[in-house]
């Protein structure tokens, strides 16, 4: 028993003794750690010079605490001697030659590539002694080059096992999502557009409504044509995201011309080329305020009366003491009669002023493919105040340029 208590106070004597020495190998640094020295990176792609990205490494080295690094001036009488070893040392012999004629015990170096969204970082220490590569490591960051210190630091903790924020590693590491791909980028596709529509509540009544009583004196369907201008924003394999604007122009067949313009954004899924679009639209409208006879109560084919109609219409009929139409059951529409059964509202009226008006639109559809030909089939309703339209309308258009998302 006695034996074995003493074997385990000799243990942990031990321990102790070892943590000691660690601790003052650590606070004097300095003395016992090998040296290391760093050539020259190739630096491609970017805009910060090689001498500059050595200065950051040698900066990281020195905080790290594991060796003793040369800077640029003990350097300097050796990199008189040699071309190479200033601009062009960046090979497994040159860099043991020239750890030899430094006296040193490692040289690092490396690359860095700019590649297009990403930056590759590669670093590698040499053994000078052995000969030998001692460690390498490559890694890829996004194409933040301001923050290259930061990743040039990550590099080095990971290839000594340093541990490094992980915030900071997210925040610069390249993330290699499926943004573009083979047949997926940018896209313009504009092209003509052609439909019909059915136009639906306050909206067909003003396209039934003769022209006598400001209405368009048409059948309540319309034909159309126009122009969609398409900007893709966002492409992968199985999703797009897209800008539209549609300049249009309605019931042309019918002796009118109604134009409209339409902002949408769009969405399209699948290599079906599913997609659906929504969006605000802009036209001009003409409008009166009156009330339109809808029990033919004033006259006999629902006739829209506007409010000088109107009191032209009083005046001739009823005396002016006259509130009520027959036994009460109907109010007489006067101006400030708040009783009356019909009211004073605004209605489309041809022989009125001019207002700016505002539809929302909703469409889906499908763009169906061939060759760099795509024939986009949509059906859309259009709504506004009181009514709308709902058709469908077919395009094609040709895919004209291509470039990646990013640049």
């Amino acid at each position: 028993m006695m034996k074995k208590l003493t074997f385990i106070l000799g243990l942990m004597a031990m321990q102790f003794s070892k943590a000691n020495a660690q601790d003052s190998l650590k606070t004097n640094f300095q003395y016992g750690l090998p040296t290391i020295a760093v050539a020259n990176p190739y630096v491609n792609g970017i805009s910060s010079k090689s001498e500059i990205v050595a200065k950051m490494i040698r900066l990281e080295l020195i905080k790290m605490k594991e060796y003793k690094v040369y800077d640029e001036f003990d350097m300097t009488d050796v990199l008189k001697t040699k071309e190479d070893f200033r601009t062009a040392c960046f090979g497994q012999n040159c860099l043991i030659e020239l750890g030899a004629a430094l006296n040193t015990d490692f040289v690092m170096c490396g690359s860095i590539d700019g590649l297009s969204n990403r930056i590759a970082v590669t670093i590698k220490i040499v053994d000078v002694k052995r000969k030998t590569i001692y460690r390498t490591m490559v890694k890829e960051f996004d194409n933040q080059e301001y923050e290259l210190q930061r990743m040039l630091e990550i590099v080095l903790k990971e290839m000594h096992d340093t541990p490094m924020q992980k915030e900071i590693i997210d925040r610069l590491e390249y993330k290699n999502e499926p943004i573009t791909s083979t047949n997926v980028g940018r896209i313009n596709n504009s092209g003509p557009r052609i439909g019909a529509a059915y136009l639906t509540g306050s909206m067909n009544e003003f396209a039934l409504r003769p022209e006598s009583q400001g209405g368009l004196g048409m059948q309540p369907y319309v034909t159309m044509i126009g122009y969609q201008f398409e900007k893709q924003y966002v492409g992968t394999e199985n999703f797009s995201a897209l800008f539209e604007g549609i300049i249009n122009i309605s019931g042309l067949e019918q002796g009118q011309i109604i134009p409209s313009f339409t902002v949408m954004n769009g969405f399209r899924f699948g290599k079906a080329g599913w997609e659906i679009a929504f969006g605000p639209g802009f036209s001009m409208k003409k409008m009166s305020s009156g009330f339109i006879d809808k029990d033919n109560t004033f006259s006999d084919n629902g006739q829209y009366f506007t409010e000088k109609e109107w009191s032209e219409y009083a005046e001739r009929t009823y005396s002016s003491d006259l509130n009520y139409y027959e036994n009460g059951v109907f109010m007489a529409p006067k101006p400030g009669d708040i009783n009356s059964n019909y009211s004073f509202s605004k209605h489309h009226d041809m022989r009125g002023p001019t207002y700016f008006n505002t539809t929302f639109v909703f469409a889906v559809g499908r763009t169906f493919h061939a060759g760099a030909l795509n024939i986009p089939v949509n059906a859309f309703y259009s709504a506004q105040k009181g009514g709308g339209m709902v058709g469908l309308n077919v395009g094609f258009n040709v895919q004209k340029s291509k470039s990646p998302i990013h640049r």
